[in-house]
């Protein structure tokens, strides 16, 4: 009888039947209950074998009973090749792919058993050493060694709550910012959102004695009428930022129109067709490029008369035209002093339409400022487009020579740029803050260059001094700060400070700073003064934001205080008229409580007027010194009279 190919490739030579029994030509999958049998009776038959030992690569547990119970069946999976019978028959090759499998099978399960004892352990290690630890804080409720039930599920407790407590005090508060995650939160108080953006301290000695009108900067825009914000931006001082702020970050009725690719918005008025800021980004360069105070208190009321809208620049030849017919009323004007007519002692300028322009401006470090407009300069920046108009017309050639020969002077260097004695970057703050009509302009035989420049930094001081607004650029929160407080005008979003700029990647050494310095010399005593009554305005404003708070927080314990004791009195008076009999016997005057109760709600509304009188005092114009004592006086008088009410109750 010959074998199956199936079987005789794994056995080897083929067996030979017994004699009597039939020929077989089927697979030994298809043998039946009898034939196995038969087979098994011969001592070289597969059964035999089985039954000897389990077959190479099958553990000693292999069931061997399933060969002669069931059918033989082969397997794909890994389950199935350790239980089939015909394991041993298969190929060599299948077989060891068969073992490789089995193997990793066992590897996984030793790593999850692993695993599983580690973190078992590690839980088990955690416990002890959270129990330690509570025994130590609490004592009586957990022991080092030995832990009840009630204790273990009290630390399941806690340590459950500290977890959700992380996880929500994360989504409350993420971020580094917030004062809870910090250590030393709960021992300090919460420090100013306002806080010093150059990393100095808060508090500074005042070198300058500034007045009560010097600090207190409140101006009455009016949107809606004739008001206009006149913006002096002075090169490299941080302008083009906070110019987009002002079309683009503030909150209004009206908000600017902003297209996309244009650099101009439309600031109308609401429901009119005037715009109410003139800067670079509303109006765009009409008075010229970079204009500076001289300029654009003769250019902008002639500007904003003869054109009603802002929109239309005028060409060059209308500037001079302009400019030149505000100098002629200038200098026909009877007051010979050249200083009285300037706008340098008034806080806003008018115009002949009764429109008041209100000035602000920027101011940055000298140092800083000047190696920006160096590096901006090498980039091939020119500025040919600014008119530099003073009394009329521009300075000629012998008044202001250029410094390069050139389309531009790209790519010079430093020392290059520091060596030019015409250079406009020096002391260029002060110069554009400054009235140069009193100095002669551009022309330096005027006068002698000390006096020259004695006048043009005080009248810098005064004109910066008695400007609607001015901001500094190494202080960008409290710049906003004051803005709103100023214009009682509110930002979208808050300012950004950026303490990596473009010259601050610039390294110089400690002589060539001393020489941008004393080139800049004006620009430093003037920044120095415009730092002081910066900061000076700004503790003025925020000492009395805090005032403010604590009168309204005096006047709503008050009103709490008033309401409280009306009601109680009410209700005892209603309590009195329902039991009159029973309040006789305890009270024998039951005519003194109403006396008083009538005495009280009297006086409560007394105090009551006198606080609604002051506020819409408070309201309207502004009032005398005397006025003010009075509102006080009578104010005291009321609270007096309310507190004596109150004890003589008690």
């Amino acid at each position: 009888m010959a074998l199956p190919a199936c079987a005789a490739r794994a056995l080897g030579p083929p067996l030979q039947p017994e004699h009597g029994a039939p020929a077989r030509t089927t697979c030994p999958r298809r043998h039946s209950r009898v034939e196995a049998e038969l087979a098994a009776s011969r001592p070289g038959s597969v059964s035999a074998s089985v039954r000897a030992g389990p077959p190479r690569g099958v553990s000693h547990g292999f069931n061997s009973r399933q060969l002669l119970d069931e059918p033989l069946k082969a397997s794909a999976s890994l389950a199935g090749a350790l239980r089939a019978p015909l394991f041993a028959l298969l190929p060599r090759g299948r077989r060891r792919r068969m073992n490789d499998l089995r193997r990793r099978w066992d590897l996984g399960s030793l790593c999850r058993a692993l695993l599983t004892r580690g973190l078992a352990a590690l839980g088990h290690s955690l416990k002890h050493v959270l129990s330690a630890i509570f025994s130590k804080i609490f004592g009586p409720l957990a022991s080092v060694g030995n832990m009840d039930e009630k204790s273990n599920k009290l630390l399941l407790a806690l340590v459950m709550f500290f977890l959700f407590a992380v996880i929500v005090l994360q989504y409350v508060c993420p971020g580094t910012e917030c004062q809870l995650l910090r250590l030393q939160a709960f021992s300090s108080p919460l420090p100013d959102p306002y806080r010093s953006e150059d990393e100095s301290s808060a508090r500074f000695v005042p070198r300058y004695n500034f007045s009560r009108g010097d600090l207190l900067r409140k101006v009455d825009f009016d949107i809606n009428g004739d008001d206009l914000i006149v913006f002096l931006h002075i090169q490299k001082t941080g302008g083009t930022t906070f110019g987009r702020h002002l079309v683009r970050n503030i909150q209004l009725e009206q908000p600017c129109e902003c297209r996309v690719g244009q650099k101009k918005c439309t600031c109308h008025r609401p429901g009119k067709r005037e715009t109410w800021l003139f800067s670079r980004f509303s109006t765009g360069w009409s008075c010229g490029l970079h204009a500076d105070w001289t300029e654009l208190t003769s250019c902008v009321p002639a500007v904003v008369d003869g054109k009603r809208d802002a929109r239309l620049r005028p060409s060059r030849w209308r500037i001079f035209q302009i400019l030149d017919a505000a100098s002629k009323d200038r200098r026909g004007s009877p007051n010979t002093n050249p200083g009285a007519n300037s706008p340098s002692t008034k806080t806003r300028n008018t115009s002949k339409s009764g429109k008041n322009f209100h000035y602000i401006t920027i101011l940055r470090d000298p140092v800083s400022r000047y190696l920006s407009e160096w590096r901006h300069v090498q980039r091939g920046a020119t500025w040919k487009a600014s008119l530099h108009v003073c009394d009329g017309r521009p300075p000629t050639s012998e008044e202001l020579p250029s410094c390069y020969t050139g389309d531009d002077w790209s790519g010079c260097p430093l020392k290059e740029f520091m060596d030019c004695p015409y250079n406009l970057a020096n002391n260029r703050q002060v110069r554009m803050l400054s009235d140069l009509t009193l100095v002669g302009c551009y022309n330096l035989s005027v006068m002698p260059e000390k006096q020259r420049n004695k006048v043009l930094l005080e009248s810098a001081k005064s004109n910066l001094k008695h400007m609607a607004f001015f901001g500094l650029t190494e202080f960008q929160r409290k710049t906003q700060y004051l803005f709103e407080k100023t214009f009682n005008m509110n930002f979208i979003s808050p300012f950004t400070q950026y303490n990596t700029t473009r010259a601050s990647s610039v390294e110089i050494n400690e002589d060539i700073q001393k020489r941008i310095e004393r080139l800049n010399f004006l620009d430093m005593e003037l920044y120095s003064y415009a730092k002081d009554l910066f900061l000076q305005r700004y503790q003025f404003m925020r000492q009395k934001e805090h005032q403010e708070a604590r009168r309204k927080r005096q006047e709503q314990r008050k009103f709490l205080k008033g309401r409280f004791l009306q009601t109680h009195f009410q209700s005892q008076s209603q309590s009195q008229s329902q039991n009159p009999s029973q309040n006789q016997s305890q009270n024998p005057n039951p005519n003194a409580n109403q006396s008083l109760t009538q005495n009280l709600i009297q006086n409560l509304t007394q105090n009551s007027s006198q606080n609604l009188s002051q506020k819409e005092n408070r309201s309207n114009q502004k009032q005398s010194p005397g006025h003010k004592q009075n509102d006080s006086s009578s104010g005291s008088s009321g609270t007096n009279d309310y507190i004596g009410s109150v004890e003589k109750w008690r």
